[in-house]
């Protein structure tokens, strides 16, 4: 059990489809090698202590729904999707804990109409991503904030202004500028 070497010095190799775990020649544990999302896990279940996978009384699914069940009915359906993608649900934990309490400590109708937006966009709802979206809604309407137009990208005509009317204005004229002069 790869837990059992716990404080041992071990070599990693990493390829682009395997992180191999060695202790001295011999294989610790292999893993496939996760990429894009940074932080996801490769937790085998079979290599979770014993006191680590009874966790019967701490944070449970039940407590974090029962948790998102007073934000309302899209907080709970992005809280399941969270508890859902790992395959150790209690690797998602504390992104639940995160988006509960962090987003929604003070905002609890923004943060369910965040919810209910990224279910309409068939979204993947991370911490992240919330709180991003979160960020984007006006608190007043609930809908994301209107996009802003361009900015022109051609400069402005200059007013045309008719010089000698102007007294404090002197131009030259032409011969001025004429060569031999």
């Amino acid at each position: 059990m790869p837990y059992k070497l716990t404080g041992r010095i071990l070599k990693v190799r990493l390829t682009g489809v395997k992180v191999t775990i060695f202790d001295g020649d011999a294989v610790a544990c292999e893993h496939p090698r996760k990429h894009g999302r940074k932080g996801q896990y490769s937790t085998m279940v079979e290599h979770v202590p014993k006191q680590h996978q009874d966790v019967h009384g701490l944070w449970s699914r039940k407590w974090f729904l029962d948790r998102a069940r007073s934000f309302g009915p899209a907080t709970i359906k992005v809280i399941e999707m969270v508890l859902d993608r790992p395959k150790i649900q209690a690797q998602a934990f504390l992104d639940c804990q995160n988006i509960l309490e962090g987003l929604g400590k003070n905002n609890r109708q923004r943060l369910e109409a965040t919810c209910q937006q990224i279910l309409n966009q068939h979204g993947y709802p991370t911490y992240t991503t919330l709180k991003r979206l979160m960020a984007s809604m006006n608190s007043d309407s609930q809908q994301a904030a209107p996009p802003l137009p361009a900015a022109p990208n051609t400069k402005k005509a200059p007013a045309a202004t008719d010089t000698a009317e102007r007294s404090d204005v002197y131009v030259r004229g032409a011969d001025y500028y004429q060569e031999g002069r």
